[in-house]
């Protein structure tokens, strides 16, 4: 496993994590600047291990767009898939290149792509190694898998039900619903689900079919990147992990 080579335009310094966190806290109110943000961001943070410049690319649960957006402006032909049809329409009709389907079994024949990305969907997913499975399934030999997701120990695990998963995610959700009059968006046992930093680092060791680049806390500065090496203060201190892995 290696770092990074630092991309001229992007570099993983205290700065960058200020404007990540500063974007994160306007998820709910302001989704055009977070998501805007982390879209720039995740095309900066991917170049540092493959030109995106004419690659095919898959995103898994590519959502309203905005990836769509920053990715083809890189030069990449992308393509997305997503089982919400709401998530899809979000900023209108669904845009052009995005299929309706499932990531746990992806309608996309093997070797088929050069990239295959993830952001923040694994937590959502009842069986997220299956879909890990199927990402490096479906990425071409020499391709890569880009996976990125939030732990359930980090202090958003719960998502909208936050801090209070560390009680127990349905516990979580009961009180966020007594509180708001309506049940969170992200519910616990259907739509969110406990993964976690130890389980991802797992499987992607264990990997048969492909090798394991880079593991690294999304958010952080590089030399935060330490973190990754204690078990227990990980889970809790990572937020959210990235892993990518090169097809063999």
């Amino acid at each position: 496993m290696t770092n990074p080579t630092t991309h001229p335009e992007w570099t993983a310094d205290f700065g960058r994590a200020v404007r990540l966190f500063r974007a994160f806290g306007v998820e709910q109110t302001d989704p055009d600047r977070f998501y805007g943000t982390l879209a720039a961001d995740s095309v900066g943070h991917l170049r540092q291990y493959v030109d995106l410049n004419g690659k095919l690319m898959l995103d898994v649960g590519g959502g309203p767009g905005y990836f769509a957006d920053a990715f083809r402006q890189a030069g990449a032909t992308y393509y997305a898939i997503d089982s919400d049809l709401g998530e899809l329409s979000g900023r209108g009709e669904p845009a052009p290149g995005t299929v309706l389907g499932s990531g746990m079994a992806l309608p996309v024949a093997d070797s088929t792509v050069d990239i295959c990305l993830s952001s923040n969907v694994l937590e959502h997913v009842p069986d997220p190694w299956l879909m890990a499975d199927e990402m490096v399934r479906v990425t071409r030999p020499g391709g890569t898998v880009f996976l990125s997701y939030t732990g359930w120990w980090g202090p958003h695990g719960g998502h909208e039900t936050a801090p209070w998963h560390y009680l127990g995610g349905h516990r979580a959700a009961r009180r966020y619903e007594r509180r708001q009059a309506h049940p969170p968006k992200n519910r616990f046992g259907e739509s969110l689900f406990p993964i976690t930093v130890a389980g991802g680092l797992r499987w992607a060791r264990q990997c048969t079919q492909a090798d394991l680049v880079a593991a690294v806390p999304r958010y952080h500065p590089r030399w935060a990147y330490g973190v990754l090496a204690v078990p227990g203060l990980r889970e809790v201190v990572t937020w959210n992990l990235v892993l990518v892995l090169r097809r063999r």
